[in-house]
């Protein structure tokens, strides 16, 4: 990994691949562990109600997308897209830039997030998702910033804790580009 430059930014190696990916197998052998009791898998008679995964776009499509590959319980999978980030800040406001794709009243909705800083965006989707009648939402991470988070908004699985640095790859953007990098950096 060496450094790389992005619009007017240069970001240097974080986080490998194989460190990503072992954060993914974390996080989804502790769902398997939750779901596959209440669902059953795939060779057995799935529960008319399987829960949804709602993958926050566009920053979450690589981390949903890998997490579904290790999940072995029957899911269903939607998307919206959320913002609250001007460049390299979070704006503090949450703007719904596509809404919900699917009905989740009465159904378990896991949500994917690539990561979690502040909470506020976290907060406002779990809000809304129940408050659209969702029976359960429990937050998946994959990355989260212990030392900006403000909310208190209970996050159930959380792949890995980083510090307060601006990161970019695996799904993270600058201004979106950098989300195709398979490994993650950080601003310099």
């Amino acid at each position: 990994m060496e450094k790389i430059h992005i619009h007017d930014k240069v970001f240097v190696p974080f986080m490998s691949y194989g460190q990503v990916s072992e954060i993914i197998d974390g996080v989804a052998s502790r769902l398997n562990e939750d779901f596959r009791p209440v669902y059953g898998s795939y060779a057995d008679d799935p529960k008319e109600d399987i829960p949804i995964v709602l993958c926050v776009l566009n920053g979450a499509i690589m981390f949903t997308g890998e997490l579904l590959e290790r999940l072995d319980f029957p899911v269903e999978l939607v998307s919206m897209k959320l913002s609250s980030y001007s460049g390299t800040q979070s704006t503090g406001k949450v703007r719904e830039l596509m809404g919900l794709t699917a009905d989740v009243r009465g159904r378990t909705v896991i949500v994917c997030e690539d990561i979690v800083d502040t909470g506020t965006t976290i907060a406002a989707l779990k809000a809304s998702l129940l408050e659209k009648g969702a029976a359960d939402v429990r937050i998946c991470t994959m990355l989260l910033k212990p030392d900006v988070y403000k909310g208190d908004t209970a996050l159930d699985y959380v792949g890995a804790s980083i510090p307060n640095k601006f990161i970019v790859g695996f799904g993270l953007d600058y201004d979106e580009q950098g989300r195709n990098l398979k490994d993650i950096y950080v601003l310099e």
